[in-house]
This record gives C-alpha cells, sequence and structure tokens, in this order.
C-alpha cells in the first residue's frame, strides 16, 4: 500500500509540476503576480500533488469497485424495475457529489447553486439509465450518439443565449474524479457479463450519454428560468503580507473543503450500505478495503479542492485579467495552448481513463498515446477560447462544424475509439479545468455583461476536441492495421486489433 501511494503521488507531481511551472514563469517575465498570491498557489499545488496521490489510489479501492459491482449485479439480476431504479438514483447522487459541478455552480450567476446542480444531476440519471439500456440491448452507440446531438443543437435554437454557454459547459463538468471511475466501471461491469465478442468496446460510452443529459436539462431550465443576475463577481485574491498567512489561509479553507466533499459523499457510502445489506457480496475483509478505499479518496478530494479554491481560482483570474488589460493581450492565445497542453494531465479522472483503456484494450491502447492526443486537442481549444474571449464570436460557430464533423466520423472510426473519444470529452473537463481555465477566462474577457456568452462555453470547447482527435487517432490505429495485414505473414502471426501496439511502426518490421 505504502509504494503504492508513493507511485501515485509521484504520478501526481508529474502531472502538476507543468503548470505549475508555467505560471511561476509567467509570474517571472510578463505577469507581475504578488509574492503573497504566488506563494497560495505553490502552496495549493502541494496539496494539489497529495491530494491527487490519494484519490487516484483509493478511486480504485472504493469506487471503481462499487461501480463495477453495480452494474455486474443489475445485469445478472435482469429485472427491468432494478435496473430503472439503480441508474436513475446513482446517477443522481454520484453527479451531486461531483466536485467539480459544485465550482462550477458558484461561478455560474443568477442560478441558485442547489438549482443547477440538482438540474444536472436529473439529466445524467435519466441519460445514464439510457447508456445502461443502450449496453444491455446493444443499441449502436454512433447512432444513438448522432440523435441525441442532433436534438441538443435543434432545442439549442430555442434556449438564450446566456443559458446555452452554461448548458454545453455542465456537460463537460459533471464528468469528473467522481462519477468518472463510478460509471466507467458500471459500463465495464454490465458489458463483462454479457461476454459477447463486442462487449469491451460497448463499455465505453455511458459517460459520454451522461455528458448529454446535463446539456439537455439545463437547456429545459433556460426555456423557464430567468434568472435576476447575469453578471458574476470575480474571485477576490487573499491578501497575504507574512508567509504564516499561507498557512492561516489554507487552515481556514480545509474545514470547509472536508465538509463539503462530506455532503457530496456520504450518499455514495449510503448507497454502499444498502448495496451491502441487500447482496451480501463483500466479506468483511472487503469491506475493510473498500472503507479504507472511501478514507483516501475522501481525504484526497478534501486536500486537493482546498489547494485549488484557495491557490488555483484567484490566480487564473488574475493572470487572464491582467493580460487581458496589457498590450500584449493577443499573447492570450498561444499561452491558452500551451497552458491547456499541460493541464490535461492534472485532472485526476483522466488518470482513471487511461488506465481503463489499457486495461480494457489489453494494453493494445496505449494510455500514453491518448494523453498526447488529448493533450493537443485540449490546446487547440484552449487558443480558440481565448480568441473567443478577445473577440466574442459566438461558440456555435466552432459547435456545430465540431460536433458535425465527431458525429460524421464515428461511422468511420473503430468502435472501441468512438467510445473512448465521447468518453473522453467527459473525462477531461474537471474539477483543473473548472478551478482554473474557467476563471481565467472569466478574467480575459473585461466586459461583465459578456462573460456569460464569452468565457462561459470554454468547458464545452475542451469536452468537443478529444471527440475529434481521438477519432482521428482512431483512423490512424485502423490504417496501420491494414498496413499490418498487407505484409505477406502467415495467418498466425496477424496482430489482433485490440493487442495491436499503437507506438509500433509497420515500416519497421524486419520481417517485411
Amino acid at each position: 500500500m505504502r509504494e503504492k501511494l508513493i507511485e501515485t503521488t509521484k504520478g501526481a507531481l508529474v502531472s502538476v509540476l507543468p503548470i505549475s511551472a508555467v505560471v511561476y514563469i509567467l509570474s517571472v517575465t510578463i505577469v507581475p503576480i504578488p509574492i503573497g498570491t504566488l506563494a497560495l498557489f505553490i502552496f495549493g499545488a502541494i496539496l494539489l500533488i497529495v491530494g491527487m496521490g490519494l484519490f487516484i489510489l483509493g478511486v480504485d479501492m472504493f469506487l471503481v469497485t462499487l461501480g463495477e459491482d453495480f452494474g455486474a449485479t443489475m445485469t445478472k439480476s435482469k429485472k427491468a424495475i432494478l435496473v430503472v431504479i439503480v441508474s436513475l438514483i446513482m446517477g443522481f447522487i454520484i453527479t451531486v457529489a461531483e466536485p467539480a459541478l459544485q465550482v462550477q455552480a458558484k461561478l455560474v450567476p443568477g442560478i441558485p447553486d442547489m438549482t443547477l446542480i440538482f438540474t444536472v444531476s436529473a439529466g445524467v440519471g435519466i441519460f445514464l439509465l439510457i447508456g445502461v439500456f443502450r449496453i444491455l440491448l446493444r443499441i449502436p452507440l454512433s447512432i444513438l450518439l448522432a440523435v441525441m446531438y442532433i436534438g441538443v443543437m435543434i432545442l439549442s435554437i430555442f434556449v438564450p443565449d446566456n443559458f446555452a454557454a452554461v448548458a454545453f459547459d455542465s456537460g463537460g463538468v459533471t464528468t469528473g474524479p467522481v462519477t468518472v471511475p463510478f460509471i466507467m466501471a458500471m459500463g465495464l461491469g454490465l458489458a463483462s457479463v454479457r461476454g459477447d465478442k463486442e462487449a469491451r468496446e460497448d463499455s465505453f460510452g455511458l459517460v459520454a450519454l451522461g455528458s448529454i443529459g446535463p446539456i439537455i436539462s439545463v437547456m429545459i431550465l433556460g426555456l423557464f428560468y430567468k434568472p435576476d443576475s447575469v453578471n458574476p463577481e470575480l474571485a477576490v485574491i487573499p491578501e497575504v503580507q507574512m508567509s504564516q498567512d499561507v498557512l492561516i489561509k489554507f487552515a481556514a479553507e480545509i474545514p470547509s473543503s472536508f465538509y463539503n466533499v462530506a455532503m457530496a459523499m456520504w450518499p455514495i457510502l449510503a448507497a454502499l450500505i444498502v448495496f451491502q445489506g441487500f447482496t451480501k457480496r463483500y466479506h468483511k475483509r472487503d469491506l475493510v478495503r473498500i472503507f479504507i478505499g472511501f478514507i483516501y479518496t475522501f481525504v484526497g478530494l478534501a486536500l486537493f479542492f482546498a489547494g485549488v479554491d484557495v491557490g488555483f481560482i484567484p490566480i487564473g483570474q488574475f493572470v487572464g485579467k491582467y493580460l487581458a488589460e496589457s498590450s500584449m493581450k493577443w499573447l492570450l492565445i498561444p499561452l491558452g495552448a500551451v497552458i491547456g497542453y499541460f493541464i490535461v494531465a492534472a485532472e485526476p479522472a483522466v488518470h482513471v481513463l487511461k488506465k481503463q483503456i489499457e486495461e480494457v484494450s489489453g494494453g493494445g491502447i496505449p494510455g500514453k498515446a491518448v494523453l498526447r492526443y488529448l493533450s493537443i486537442g485540449t490546446a487547440g481549444a484552449l487558443a480558440i477560447s481565448m480568441l473567443r474571449a478577445l473577440t466574442g464570436i459566438s461558440l456555435y460557430w466552432f459547435l456545430i462544424p465540431g460536433y458535425a464533423a465527431a458525429i460524421i466520423m464515428t461511422f468511420h472510426t473503430p468502435k472501441i475509439f468512438t467510445g473512448i473519444a465521447f468518453d473522453s470529452g467527459g473525462v477531461i473537463t474537471g474539477p483543473m479545468i473548472s478551478t482554473f481555465l474557467l476563471p481565467f477566462s472569466m478574467g480575459v474577457c473585461l466586459d461583465p455583461s459578456k462573460i456569460m456568452t464569452d468565457a462561459f462555453g470554454l468547458v464545452a470547447m475542451i469536452a468537443l476536441t478529444p471527440l475529434i482527435t481521438l477519432q482521428l487517432m482512431g483512423m490512424v490505429y485502423k490504417k496501420r492495421i491494414q498496413e499490418a495485414k498487407n505484409i505477406d505473414l502467415p495467418q498466425e502471426e496477424f496482430v489482433e486489433f485490440e493487442e495491436f501496439d499503437f507506438d509500433y511502426d509497420i515500416k519497421d518490421d524486419p520481417r517485411r
């Protein structure tokens, strides 16, 4: 256990270090960040590293185990009413527990936090149910996604612009470090009981459908809800005069973070108790391991959010606002690309996705290759988002052709990559995006009346790009398989599709 904790903490260090280095370089070159604010950021980064290390260790022991067992038990029961009830309730509960959604709710003006959280959670619950039946009934994911996104675009015509951007963003932030491990594991559990040839490919796609639900539910809210105010207030940077003030600020925030995470996660723990009471699935040793995993997950998330609330949100807005007001504001576009490239690795749920992809593909789809394509896509999304924040270009000029291209690609991409791509769109838009990049974009948008249309939508842009980049990766992957089969080798030496090494170059094969 100790060795694994050291390993996960090292991984968290590698993930957080690049974005921390970018901010530090900015502070000593073109953005005069106050030394106290920088100290808060550095200490926050330390909490992020420790928190992420604990979270990644705990998620396997708690959320992944629980998700797989829920999925397998539902499938084996063969009771439709049980599938409906469990899917709706668990979809709602885990979304309410999603910290990134709570962060977004605080940033969105004019809508009470719980109104937005419950609306989004209801959308996830309903569409998680749709995703479960898709796996059980073997409905092609590409067709279902095409129908859903066409419906989203039609509905958006009738929704106020202020709500449209928030709705698209909600589809991304709901699938973070709490929901992703559970939902992906639940899909794996559902598919594992089927045991057919296509079960592994169908285990992906639940996160993708769960991301569509919030978009539709918030748009429907926008048809009826009229907010009193639409001008958000930017975060106030804490005043730090002495080094002891840094510890005082975080000491004041940590109890609040623990309380918020506890309020968010107790329903999941309650669901475990109810599940165990009905199924008697776990032995005493298993329950101890799961409970330890819960503690690691709980403490890790609390430390993580204490770090981002005090150290990351204020500095994100400060850097964005300073550059937007300076003569170097166009530097925001390449800077956004650099930050976007590195910040993906700091998202906790991305590491969960990488691990499941490698497990499902038997190592044939390397996690490093997936991370590289995700980083490239996020870099492009951030560059475009900075351009939008500076110029006010409508979000729809990018979303409509982007989703159209992504949907068309689903009919030409291997099934497993379609599921991975659409799941990734939700996975990468977690707490780091909502607590650093969204405030950064809000700081760039100098006109408060346009923040809802120009700053919001950033999460939606980031969620869109993996749909394209990872399906491109799948097309490259498919092409390499076809090249391999054109080599004059005995049939038994052909590499199976799922086991093919993406980093292997066919042209270097000595037997060619």
